[in-house]
């Protein structure tokens, strides 16, 4: 059975911070299994959200910006819970764009089989494996996360792994403790990113 085609959250037109160097649209793709207390795009956990453009919408809006923009983000939400992301990166490929990928992680197998298509890849590791499930509700999501992270060094595609930690976690001997595991797997580009609290945040147990 053919995967149902991509289900799209949102669509930002244009961008120059999302893919760096290039000039960009962004993709959000609807829904994601984690739970994490200070998400910024709840709007994006559901799996379905019927009143946003169909892929199809989004296929016509960028074959006519071929020429002016380089590239197209998927963001999420989490791109890769959806079986329908590596056709829909093929779609874009043979556009002539480049593809950059924002993600979690947490769908290790489905992030290798992307990995040869895609040009930059940004990939959010959010804490040391052990304390993901009070973070993110979801259990083994540190395991799928780090074997990504270990996907993505040994791959030599061009990327950036960004870290924003919990409060609840932020002190100089976890930031060198997981900078340590992070350096451990090879040569990356790694980016601490400022945490901001929103004020629908839940409380997160204690880690």
């Amino acid at each position: 059975m053919p995967d149902e085609a991509l289900r799209v959250g949102g669509l930002t037109p244009m961008t120059t911070i999302d893919f760096p160097g290039h000039l960009a649209a962004v993709v959000f793709c609807q829904g994601c299994p984690m739970r994490c207390h200070y998400c910024h795009n709840p709007e994006l956990l559901p799996r379905r959200n019927d009143n946003q453009p169909s892929w199809k919408e989004i296929l016509e809006f960028l074959s006519v910006r071929i020429g002016l923009l380089d590239g197209v983000v998927f963001s999420g939400g989490e791109p890769t819970l959806q079986r329908s992301i590596g056709q829909a990166v093929r779609d874009i490929k043979s556009m002539g764009y480049r593809v950059g990928l924002h993600t979690a992680g947490i769908y290790p197998e489905r992030f290798e089989q992307l990995l040869p298509l895609i040009d930059w890849v940004g990939l959010d590791i959010k804490a040391l494996a052990e304390d993901y499930p009070a973070l993110t509700g979801a259990r083994h999501s540190g395991e799928s996360a780090w074997r990504s992270a270990r996907l993505l060094a040994a791959s030599g595609v061009p990327h950036e792994i960004r870290t924003t930690l919990f409060p609840a976690i932020d002190n100089s001997g976890y930031r060198n403790r997981l900078r340590g595991e992070l350096m451990a797997l090879g040569e990356i580009n790694h980016k601490w990113q400022t945490y901001r609290h929103l004020p629908q945040e839940r409380p997160v147990q204690q880690l």
